[in-house]
């Protein structure tokens, strides 16, 4: 397969996976459902800027939007979606209130810092100033963390009681599929080609992700409260 196709093929999964998630947002309007979309659109620039950077040339533009949505705010966004599930409504808000906060700032850093792209022919976290790297591991290891945690953290509680097996494996896959996704950039830091590594696996992660999504049948969310306390409510809003 051309290299230049996996980043788009990319990019097509994760605009109809963000388009889905968006219109459950609108029919029932869960927090949730909301930042996990405004994730997977992330997930679409950021391949989309690969794409673009392969078909056309790297550019600042391309790079800063890559950097900001790609290296740095995808899992964040999708890891705070997770914890609207798992965590009360006041800690969801307050964590999220500091990702916005954080998130202005690093746009910001990120779009005013001088980049040097001459001889730089992929996307690499490499010619970011140091003092912004430094930056990137906490939102990654933040949503990482929130994602694959409450995934595997809701396989978990489905298997013990014995109930919605299928839940059980669309859980299973979403935790494999969003570590996938993250070890791209992984890679890369251990010295790794991101040129076909990272592409790759975003591409295998982001259809496992979404093998997990569809898996859920009720597509309305990947964690229950209900299952947790008792069985009081029914699985589905």
């Amino acid at each position: 397969m051309n290299i230049t196709v996996i980043p788009l093929i990319s990019a097509i999964i994760s605009l109809v996976f963000a388009v889905t998630v968006l219109d459950q947002f609108f029919a029932r309007r869960k927090p949730y459902q909301l930042i996990w979309a405004m994730g997977l659109l992330m997930y679409f620039i950021s391949t989309g800027a690969e794409f673009w950077v392969g078909i056309w040339g790297l550019n600042q533009v391309i790079y800063r939007l890559w950097y900001l949505f790609g290296a740095m705010s995808v899992a964040a966004y999708l890891g705070m979606g997770t914890l609207y599930l798992l965590a009360r409504r006041r800690v969801a808000n307050i964590i999220m209130a500091i990702l916005l906060a954080a998130s202005v700032y690093a746009a910001f850093r990120v779009f005013t810092a001088s980049i040097d792209l001459n001889g730089l022919y992929y996307l690499s976290v490499r010619v970011i100033p140091q003092e912004m790297r430094l930056m990137t591991p906490f939102f990654n290891t933040f949503g990482t963390i929130a994602l694959v945690g409450g995934a595997l953290y809701s396989a978990r509680v489905f298997w013990r009681h014995r109930v919605m097996s299928h839940r059980v494996v669309s859980n299973s896959l979403i935790a494999a599929g969003a570590m996938l996704a993250a070890a791209g950039g992984m890679l890369e830091r251990f010295g790794v080609s991101p040129i076909i590594a990272r592409p790759s696996l975003e591409l295998v992660g982001i259809i496992i992700l979404f093998a997990g999504f569809l898996r859920s049948r009720e597509i309305l969310g990947f964690y229950r409260f209900p299952l947790i306390h008792g069985f009081s409510k029914a699985s589905v809003d």
